[in-house]
């Protein structure tokens, strides 16, 4: 029986994490659940589950919680704040850590359940992009055991014989991209994308805040950045190629010439149960695949000119990572602004490279302090250039 301690329990990941342990009962229980504001759902989640404890963003949201649970007799216990969530993922209640909290916001609790050992099955990729060798040497100084919920990245640690590409005949590791709901839309007509165009994604289903990143393709940067530290792979042999049918979710390319590449639906619920029963394999829900109806797997290069966001990614790990904190930060801030309707579409990327320009890099033995400075320092700056987007446009067009 695992203790899973479910870290943004509201969310896509979070919810499809419950979907899989209701289906094994036997296997899992319900330790906590934190949301940051999504009071309704979270109780809902609580009166399923019956967690001993639920942490949610702040003193009114547990007030709300705490008189709901009370009115249903339950004796959930309630707490809110970034210290109460660190607490849950330390906590000896819990075996297992469910890192499922959208962006920065979730670096100090995964870094909390690393330093108490814990299995950590890691969805939160926002928290190896700003901290990749601080939270591998904390992983490793604890021996907390790190598992990719990401679809890519849980697709070549199955493809892996051992956790790491060091000494293994690994050649390159080949992260696929479905492209997004915009990859055969004419580039001129980019600018009137709007919010829900962007969060309609053809194959997953998905957040908004990720959705967007999927659409950009900035995800994609990321996640090249998350797999040179997860699996200890030089940035040069680390490729993206784009694959719109979201069957082959990742490959792994060997020294003799051997690609292994792992298959499904696309549903987050395989890689989920993966992860939570490794090293066995249990049902997850998702339907079979029925290769006799793939009658077209396709794939090609990234076109980088119509993907900014994925140039920038990728430029940021080519160059050792130094800069992914304001990579992060700026794309946070962006992806907010156009989700409220205060920027285009296009001017995320022109957000996210003007304040890459304007930082300096941080040092690779950045402490914990260091990289929170850094990233207050990046969100800071580009919610400045976002009263400046007129100038920006015309420079980085000029630019490119």
């Amino acid at each position: 029986m695992q203790r899973l301690a479910i870290l943004g329990s509201t969310g896509s990941i979070g919810t499809s994490t419950l979907d899989v342990a209701a289906r094994h009962p036997d296997r899992f229980r319900v330790f906590a659940l934190t949301a940051h504001q999504r009071i309704d759902r979270l109780f809902e989640q609580c009166l399923a589950f019956l967690p001993e404890i639920a942490v949610v963003g702040d003193a009114h949201g547990a007030a709300e919680l705490e008189q709901k649970l009370r009115a249903a007799r339950l004796n959930t216990e309630v707490a809110y704040g970034p210290q109460a969530l660190s607490a849950v993922a330390s906590s000896s209640g819990c075996d297992a850590v469910v890192a499922a909290i959208v962006g920065g916001a979730g670096l100090a609790s995964s870094l909390a359940a690393a330093r108490a050992g814990k299995k950590i099955l890691l969805a939160n990729k926002e928290a190896l992009v700003m901290s990749g060798a601080l939270f591998m040497r904390t992983v490793a100084q604890h021996g907390a055991t790190l598992l990719p919920l990401d679809s890519e990245h849980n697709a070549i640690f199955q493809c892996l014989s051992t956790g790491s590409c060091r000494g293994t005949g690994v050649e390159r590791l080949i992260l696929t991209a479905s492209g997004g709901p915009f990859l055969q839309r004419e580039l001129d007509t980019l600018d009137g994308v709007t919010p829900e165009q962007a969060c309609k994604h053809p194959n997953w289903v998905m957040g908004r805040k990720i959705s967007v990143d999927s659409a950009t393709m900035m995800n994609k940067g990321l996640e090249t950045i998350e797999a040179r530290w997860l699996f200890d792979m030089p940035p040069e042999r680390i490729e993206v190629l784009i694959h719109p049918q979201s069957v082959i979710h990742s490959m792994v390319a060997y020294a003799d010439q051997s690609v292994l590449a792992q298959l499904g639906n696309p549903d987050m619920r395989t890689p989920i149960a993966h992860a939570m029963a490794y090293p066995q394999r249990v049902d997850s829900g998702v339907a079979p695949l029925d290769l006799t109806r793939m009658a077209n797997l396709s794939f090609h290069t990234p076109d980088l000119a119509r993907f900014p966001c994925l140039r920038l990614g990728l430029q940021v790990l080519r160059d050792g990572c130094t800069a992914s904190v304001t990579l992060n930060a700026a794309n946070e801030i962006a992806v907010d602004a156009f989700l409220h309707e205060k920027l285009r579409f296009t001017d995320i990327a022109r957000l996210v490279e003007r304040t890459l320009d304007r930082l300096p890099p941080l040092a690779g033995s950045a402490t914990l302090e260091d990289i929170l400075a850094a990233d207050e320092l990046a969100r800071a700056t580009a919610r400045q250039f976002i009263a400046q987007l007129p100038t920006i446009r015309q420079a980085v067009g000029a630019v490119h």
